[in-house]
């Protein structure tokens, strides 16, 4: 079953070609919710390996509302382009896509380590994703790429809009009392109230989301096994 893209590119590009790409995928977007029931939610991360010539992918698929891991998978392939901000998911949605259809259930919602639409192009790895995918996505990233924000209350659940001049790209989230903000952004099917309301309640006692924590301790524990 698992997970495939219904519209595909060529991922052997110049990063001009790929700024190109962006721009003329970000029309597909929809920032508007267009999903069912949430029973599962899946979880990416993505790291590099024999000095960064390896891309790795790990994906765990948990129930919806217990966060419960239900299955995971694990992708290995050559890195086949440079890092350049703005244009990582040229670098890891290959490994991703493959990982993602190696899972047998099929997740109602993808929370992505990375950008939605807080992006100078409107169109990072949760946005790239979704729509090529056609599945609701979020953008959780731990760092701010682009935008302002103004302070934000110390307590769990409080949030405040990230702007990019007078548009609002995303959201500033507390999930955790005196701990660092996490930078939402919807990536496709998805408002940004929703994004913010499913971020929050992936969240447990720790500042990320079980999503991204399950991903990554699978793709660290894997490869200290190897």
């Amino acid at each position: 079953m698992g997970l495939t893209p219904l519209l595909n590119h060529d991922w052997a590009v110049s990063p001009a070609a790929a700024r190109a790409l962006q721009e003329a995928l970000r029309g597909r977007v929809v920032l508007r919710d267009q999903l069912g029931e949430v029973r599962c939610v899946a979880g990416v991360d993505v790291g590099f390996e024999q000095d960064n010539t390896i891309t790795r992918a790990a994906v765990a698929l948990l129930s919806f509302p217990e966060l419960e891991l239900i299955e995971y998978a694990i992708a290995r392939r050559p890195t086949s382009f440079p890092y350049v901000p703005g244009l990582l998911s040229f670098r890891e949605i290959p490994a991703v896509l493959e990982a993602l259809a190696q899972l047998s259930g099929r997740p109602d919602l993808l929370l992505c380590d990375g950008q939605g639409i807080a992006h100078p192009r409107r169109f990072g790895i949760a946005a790239h994703l979704g729509v090529l995918c056609d599945i609701p996505a979020i953008g959780v990233a731990k760092s701010r790429l682009i935008g302002s924000f103004g302070r934000l209350p110390d307590q769990r659940g409080a949030w405040i809009p990230l702007r990019d001049g007078a548009e609002i790209i995303g959201a500033v989230l507390r999930t955790r009392r005196g701990v660092n903000p996490l930078f939402i952004s919807p990536g496709h099917r998805i408002s940004l109230p929703t994004a913010v309301y499913y971020a929050l309640a992936c969240t447990t006692r720790y500042r990320l989301p079980e999503t991204t924590r399950q991903a990554h301790h699978l793709a660290s524990e894997m490869k200290e096994l190897d």
